[in-house]
């Protein structure tokens, strides 16, 4: 079945239908995020993907983030049964990655070094590297805001981070970490302290 479906029926009978999706407006911007996030191709994601409180599927204590690699969908779980549900994009199958970790730091317009193993199969990504990597800004591919997974205080090498491709929201294709659009992962960076739980699976 189409996702967009029952959410476009929720959205548009609310009452009738029970279900309980609550878009939520977007979080304040500095003026840097204003400047840099303009410079971003403009797409207008498909309404299953876009930013909702809704109650939360996930069964988990709230503060968690549950990332459910299936259906593109990252959840905050918060009090009272709810959760905010993001559309995100996720590991193609080859990359993907699942497990438990932690946040283990937070940074605004982060720097961006391509790892080795995308260096192994981007070798045209190696001048990148050679110049110590891309600094945070529109054209840097972590986008507007990066969370950093943890494993007892090791780096995972892995991040839910933005993106300046929002076109591949709702897709399997990056290379094992999770973006989001830069507004959504802007809100989730606000609402996620460091240290907080994060499921992969």
């Amino acid at each position: 079945m189409n996702r967009l479906f029952p959410v476009g029926l929720c959205l548009l009978s609310l009452a009738v239908s029970g279900c309980s999706f609550k878009s939520m407006p977007d979080p304040s911007l500095s003026p840097r995020d204003s400047q840099f996030m303009a410079l971003v191709p403009n797409f207008e994601l498909e309404a299953a993907f876009q930013r909702y409180e809704i109650d939360d599927p996930t069964g988990q204590a709230p503060g968690t983030i549950v990332i459910d690699t299936k259906e593109n969908f990252l959840y905050l779980v918060l009090p009272n049964k709810r959760a905010m549900r993001y559309g995100v994009a996720t590991g193609a199958e080859a990359y993907g990655w699942t497990g438990t970790a932690t946040v283990g730091r937070k940074a605004e317009w982060p720097h961006w070094m391509p790892p080795a193993d995308m260096l192994e199969r981007w070798p045209h990504l190696k001048p990148t590297a050679a110049a110590g990597g891309l600094p945070g800004g529109p054209d840097n591919p972590l986008g507007a805001r990066a969370l950093y997974l943890y494993d007892h205080g090791r780096d995972t090498m892995y991040r839910i981070h933005g993106t300046n491709e929002p076109d591949k929201i709702g897709h399997s294709v990056s290379s094992g970490c999770i973006r989001m659009r830069n507004i959504d992962v802007i809100d989730l960076y606000n609402r996620a302290p460091m240290g907080v739980k994060v499921i992969v699976r």
